[in-house]
């Protein structure tokens, strides 16, 4: 019970996070948007709360931002909610049962769910643009979730590890450091 409580809070806390963040890197000219910031407050849920905190955040976060804010506009809101409910899911379930809360186990769930979210929104994206008349093309999907993405890619698997050993050396979450001799 006092888990559910505590995941529940620190689902919201991330949620509201995932609402006010892109404001912060939408100062940033050049490449604000391209730094994925709604993706780092999902990623930190599926890996400090579960795989089903993860899914939910992930998916009401664009959803939600489009209704208080307008952006992401849709139909983008939609396809970003499915791809960013598989990365909470995706990154939960892996680094849930994994034996060893290590780099290891982190990098390989991280890397995963990135991989999963990507396909989930480019299959979105189609069915999207398919319903409208419109092609998505293999050049758009490799546009928008690969090249237009490198500076989101390099944040996450740069900062998410770190917040993630910062938080198991404060003893908030377990996550064992690898051995050195």
């Amino acid at each position: 019970m006092k888990k559910s409580i505590l995941n529940l809070t620190l689902s919201a806390l991330l949620l509201a996070i995932g609402l006010v963040l892109p404001f912060l890197t939408g100062q940033i000219q050049q490449i604000g948007s391209m730094l994925l910031p709604m993706h780092l407050p999902v990623l930190l849920c599926g890996l400090l709360c579960g795989w089903q905190f993860g899914g939910a955040v992930g998916v009401l976060l664009p959803l939600l931002r489009n209704l208080l804010f307008g952006m992401p506009p849709m139909p983008n809101a939609i396809s970003m909610a499915f791809e960013l409910a598989t990365y909470g899911l995706v990154i939960g379930f892996f680094y849930g049962r994994a034996k060893r809360k290590n780099l290891f186990a982190l990098y390989r769930s991280m890397l995963i769910a990135m991989v999963a979210g990507r396909v989930v929104w480019g299959v979105v994206q189609a069915i999207l643009l398919g319903m409208n008349g419109s092609a998505f093309t293999i050049r758009m999907f490799i546009a928008g979730a690969l090249l237009n993405a490198i500076p989101g890619i390099i944040l996450q698997l740069i900062l998410i590890p770190a917040i993630m050993i910062a938080l198991g050396r404060a003893g908030f979450v377990p996550h064992a450091q690898e051995k050195r001799s």
